[in-house]
């Protein structure tokens, strides 16, 4: 019945003149997206309180840590092994935080995601994060979120090749559901999934972003995302202390993003443990760590999100204490790096903001045995410490000056904000290539130059050719009809370049290959054009026109061996992309 009833408001919805069915495209993708979202996170707060909530009151009732201690463990266990079969069983691209595997999708399959990745994140991310695993729900809600109305806009009729405005409507929905950030919402899409803040798609995504705001105000309520202390007028030394802040909780999020990426990369090799196993490794390590910090302070921040001790960070830092704030801070950095590193499903937002927020904390503490601070200047270093953590990982600075913002409602932390991502910025630029996000689809061997295309003529024509050549070509060693046939009847490529005595001697055609073979005669090669993998595409087109046979070599600048090539096709195709993207 649902298949006729959707094909049926298809129908009608191609009646309408086409802004109006945009706009009602756009309000039903940001709905959806937002109930969806609002589902995650109400699942999570679920199965935490079901668990390691009621564990935490068990404990104290019976005086005796052996109810906590049991039940986290079968907890967090058997959800780190389900999650890990679901991921590795039904949909590998479920895996993460999400949020890089939907800007690939953004790009590379112009919006589309299936179906499976859907409900496998959703069911895999709430696990995760509800049964204990320190992680964060803002990655996961975007990635399902995008990925819903991705499907719904092909429900809807939308083509494959046509979804891209559905996914970064969703996404906007997604995460301004799951924070209750609409501003900051339309910022992260624009700036990290689609990469310009003046984008064809800012209508659709602030549209989506509003609904999505309106879900979470109808069903959870107006309040902000965290309650912090008052913020007065604050003393100039405030100000001489958040540079500092700052470039501590930068750092924190720097070593957070290259060691996780190289545990990562080495979890590959960890060949004697399965693939659906290895999330459980990461949940037995945060199983340990957080079950001492818990013995040694009651707390259970180490644990899924880690809001309760966030807020007391931010509403009383004296009842937290600085001390304690330095514990959770290396206890969480720990479980959240050995969580992602080990293939756990979870996004890095909230355990950023976490790891900044205690580090303002412990460090307000440590210099308030100096110089004595007010509550507020406690509370202000905090809330700096939160933006710049997540700025140096996330590389959104606007994005997080706006999260931070919207989540506390207190629009005199703005300044401040702003001072501590310039500082942000300048360390994380420096030690760092690029985003966490970029860092783990380049670690997947997807190379961004490929997916994304430029925005102008010039930066096209300066792109290098490796950003559209196809490596691994199929080569001809040798002439003997018996090889020509051979490699004819296997491969269907048109042109083989043809290298004999580690020399390229020029490119044999299907054609005259297959004339050669019939006839039994000598191939007759046509002169063979080449380059460097590192030389411009305005010089490639030059060689395209020169090329007799619209195809060029590329090989490699050290020993000269034919690493790729590129067609007329490939550039062309490309160039289709990019018009398409920049309509």
């Amino acid at each position: 019945m649902a298949p006729v009833n959707a094909k049926l408001i298809s129908q009608y919805l191609n009646k309408l003149p086409g802004r109006t069915r945009s706009i009602l495209l756009i309000c039903l993708f940001g709905l959806a997206a937002g109930l969806v979202a609002v589902a995650f996170h109400l699942t999570i707060l679920f199965i935490f309180e079901q668990t390691f909530v009621r564990f935490q009151s068990m404990a104290l009732k019976a005086d005796s840590m052996t109810p906590f201690l049991i039940g986290s463990f079968v907890t967090i266990m058997s959800t780190s092994l389900l999650a890990g079969y679901l991921l590795n069983s039904f949909c590998t691209d479920a895996k993460g935080s999400g949020i890089p595997q939907l800007k690939l999708a953004f790009w590379k399959d112009s919006g589309y995601m299936p179906w499976r990745v859907v409900w496998v994140k959703f069911i895999a991310g709430a696990l995760s994060v509800g049964g204990g695993c320190s992680l964060g729900r803002e990655g996961p809600s975007v990635h399902i979120a995008g990925g819903l109305a991705s499907n719904l806009a092909g429900v809807m009729g939308k083509a494959k090749r046509g979804r891209r405005d559905a996914s970064a409507a969703g996404a906007a929905a997604g995460l301004a559901a799951a924070f209750n950030t609409p501003l900051a919402a339309v910022t992260f899409v624009l700036e990290e999934i689609v990469g310009d803040l003046n984008s064809r798609f800012l209508g659709s995504v602030l549209l989506a972003s509003v609904i999505g705001a309106l879900v979470v105000h109808g069903i959870l309520g107006e309040e902000q995302a965290l309650t912090i202390g008052k913020v007065p007028d604050l003393q100039w030394r405030v100000y001489l202390l958040i540079p500092v802040v700052a470039a501590a909780a930068s750092l924190v999020g720097v070593l957070f993003q290259k060691w996780t990426l190289k545990l990562r990369r080495r979890r590959k090799t960890f060949q004697h443990v399965p693939t659906w196993a290895r999330p459980a490794i990461g949940g037995f390590m945060t199983w340990v760590i957080g079950c001492s910090v818990f013995v040694y302070t009651g707390r259970l921040g180490v644990f899924g999100l880690g809001y309760q001790d966030l807020t007391e960070g931010l509403t009383d830092p004296a009842g937290l204490g600085w001390k304690i704030a330095g514990v959770l801070l290396v206890a969480k950095f720990t479980a959240t790096y050995v969580c992602y590193g080990f293939g756990g499903c979870g996004g890095i937002f909230s355990p950023m903001l976490f790891l900044g927020g205690m580090c303002g904390v412990f460090l307000a503490g440590l210099c308030n045995e100096i110089v004595p601070l007010e509550q507020a200047d406690h509370v202000m270093l905090a809330v700096v410490g939160m933006s710049a953590c997540l700025g140096a990982v996330v590389g959104a600075p606007v994005t997080c000056i706006l999260i931070v913002f919207e989540m506390t409602h207190e629009f005199a932390l703005v300044p401040a904000l702003m001072l501590g991502m310039l500082v942000s910025q300048a360390i994380s630029r420096r030690l760092l290539k690029g985003n966490f996000y970029e860092g783990i689809l380049k670690q997947d061997g997807h190379n961004l130059e490929h997916v994304i295309p430029p925005r102008d003529l010039r930066t096209w024509h300066q792109l290098p050719v490796s950003s559209i050549a196809t490596f691994q070509p199929v080569v001809l060693r040798s002439l003997e009809a018996e090889e020509v046939s051979k490699v004819l009847e296997a491969y269907p490529y048109h042109y083989f370049p043809v290298v004999l005595d580690g020399k390229l001697t020029g490119v044999l055609s299907r054609m005259k290959g297959e004339t050669a073979v019939r006839e039994k005669t000598e191939p007759i090669l046509q002169p063979a054009v080449a380059c460097l993998p590192t030389e411009s595409i305005k010089d490639l087109q030059n060689l395209l026109i020169e090329s007799p046979t619209g195809v060029v070599m590329v090989w490699d600048q050290v020993d000269g061996n034919v690493i790729g090539l590129v067609t007329l096709h490939d550039l062309l195709r490309r160039e289709v992309a990019a018009s398409e993207n920049a309509a």
